[in-house]
């Protein structure tokens, strides 16, 4: 009887030894932050890469992803598709002329490529700025800017208009650069006049006048991201009239789109990624409109679905801390996964709402540095319309957060049945349940 009471002691030993070991890895399973981007891999061949737009913007293929199962139509049939109490947000950022090449005197030629203002940080306040700013750049061939400024000629209107470039200060690879102008112009003439459209590197082509135009969404607004954001490139106002017969409803959200959306994910586990700081900006009715339509909103590219989510962890961070000053509204990186919370969208919407109004705000502004990978719990957003992503991506992490598995299957749909992908691509409407 000892012997056996020993064994069986031992046997539970053993046990719960095994049963924590596999708590311990389905946690560690479960971690975002030990995914391995090797798994978010996949071929795609060059001659998959769309280099140029269609002639219409609305001729594009659509995959339909809806209730596990897989379909194609047409980008112009579009509204045939969807539940008539839908409401789609839309990200109404513009895409600015960042990049800048200026020539020393010894012939080098020194690329500026504008990321974020700096003096002044509003986006607003800096385009309207007429002799200086300060911005947060990239430089290409910067070796060979070790000191003075570089100086280049731009016409504005007609008149002669002297830009000066100035390194301030660098932050890693990225440096702060002063310019400043002659001429009584706003700086935003002076990005339209010197700068060039930054279409995505992996095109690998230079930037054509054509793309000015074809680089934008028809309803684009906002100034201020140097990537655009690319679902959109789809829709035409014949396409917003067929939703608008079917009963979708509208609304905007405004992301400025950072140069990160370019970068694939180069470290083995997405725990060692730095998602760069993107700028949102959100007016008190559109947050209302968004509260009034849950469980119906589908968001229209990844830039909107990250500004819609990031929504409702401001929500939480005002319902933790009504108290909170308006400069600290940033949605951190890994912050969605610090733990289950058990404020409903709804909640988090209305408290968000509460505090604009305590705070006399009309519009929120804020910035996120969400991602959103495998093991995130969508709070708001019940469909996506987007395109095909590069692989290894944290957008490729975002489509498989909502789709799960499955965006292998819808992937490997439109490689065999010629999708278009990537900026200039083709797009997707995703579905994973019935909306109420």
């Amino acid at each position: 009887m000892i012997f056996l009471r020993i064994k069986s002691e031992q046997l539970v030993k053993v046990a719960y030894f095994c049963a924590n070991l596999i708590i311990k890895e389905k946690k560690k399973m479960s971690n975002p932050k030990n995914i391995s981007i090797e798994e978010y891999n996949y071929p795609l061949p060059d001659e998959r890469i769309a280099k140029f737009p269609l002639e219409n913007r609305d001729d594009s293929k659509l995959l339909v992803y809806r209730n596990g199962s897989v379909s194609q139509s047409v980008f112009r049939n579009l509204a045939d598709e969807l539940p008539n109490n839908l409401l789609m947000v839309f990200n109404n950022t513009k895409v600015i002329q960042a990049r800048m090449v200026f020539a020393k005197e010894t012939g080098a030629r020194i690329e500026v490529f504008c990321l974020e203002p700096h003096e002044p940080s509003d986006y607003a306040l800096v385009f309207q700025a007429e002799n200086r700013c300060v911005w947060q750049c990239m430089i290409g061939n910067a070796k060979k800017w070790k000191s003075g400024d570089l100086l280049r000629r731009v016409d504005v209107r007609g008149k002669e208009v002297e830009l000066r470039a100035r390194r301030v200060s660098a932050d890693g690879s990225d440096y702060y650069v002063e310019f400043e102008w002659s001429g009584g112009v706003s700086f935003a003439e002076v990005l339209d006049a010197a700068g060039e459209l930054p279409i995505p590197p992996y095109l690998h082509r230079e930037t054509c006048e054509r793309d000015k135009e074809t680089y934008q969404t028809v309803y684009s607004k906002i100034k201020g991201s140097v990537a655009a954001p690319t679902a959109g490139l789809h829709f035409t106002p014949s396409v917003f009239e067929r939703l608008a017969e079917r009963g979708v409803k509208r609304e905007e959200v405004t992301l400025h789109v950072g140069a990160g959306t370019f970068q694939p994910v180069k470290s083995d586990t997405i725990g060692e990624h730095q998602m760069h700081t993107e700028f949102i900006s959100v007016k008190r009715s559109s947050i209302e409109n968004i509260k009034e339509n849950l469980g119906r909103v589908a968001a229209v590219g990844t830039t909107s679905v990250r500004t819609v989510e990031s929504l409702y962890f401001l929500g939480v961070m005002v319902t933790n801390e009504p108290d909170l000053p308006v400069e600290r509204l940033k949605v951190e990186q890994w912050s969605p996964y610090s733990g289950d919370c058990d404020v409903t969208a709804d909640v988090a919407l209305g408290n968000l709402l509460k505090y604009m109004d305590a705070h006399n705000l009309d519009t929120l502004n804020a910035s996120t540095q969400i991602i959103i990978a495998p093991g995130y719990s969508f709070k708001i957003v019940k469909g996506i319309v987007t395109n095909f992503h590069q692989p290894q991506s944290t957008l490729l992490l975002l489509i498989s957060a909502f789709v799960g598995e499955d965006w292998k299957r819808i992937y490997d749909y439109a490689l065999k049945n010629d999708f278009r992908f990537l900026s200039y691509g083709d797009s997707s409407l995703l579905l994973p349940q019935d909306l109420g």
